[in-house]
């Protein structure tokens, strides 16, 4: 590897078998964002081994911390119009 390349910068294989029932589906998807299917698919695949790791992280802080954050979780915000618009927004899948 030369100076130049990292391993943030080399290109490597990634190889994978799939029934042509789920390379219709990405192909699909990734269509519809006008992506390329190895581009859709390395986006999924590493936003989900983000989500599996960040799931992992165990966290550590001393009592007096942990009660402040605590504190935060149990004090309710104050009603701003904004929040009241955030609570009254039905999600994508309940329109």
């Amino acid at each position: 590897m030369s100076h130049a390349q990292t391993k943030e910068t080399v290109s490597v294989s990634i190889n994978i078998r799939a029934k042509a029932k789920q390379r219709d589906l990405i192909d699909q998807a990734a269509d519809r964002l006008g992506r390329s299917r190895s581009d859709f698919m390395l986006e999924a695949a590493c936003r989900e081994a983000e989500d599996v790791l960040l799931d992992q992280a165990f966290f550590t802080v001393d009592e007096g911390t942990f009660a402040q954050f605590q504190a935060l979780l149990d004090t309710p915000l104050p009603p701003t119009d904004k929040l009241r618009r955030l609570l009254r927004t039905k999600a994508p899948w309940e329109q």
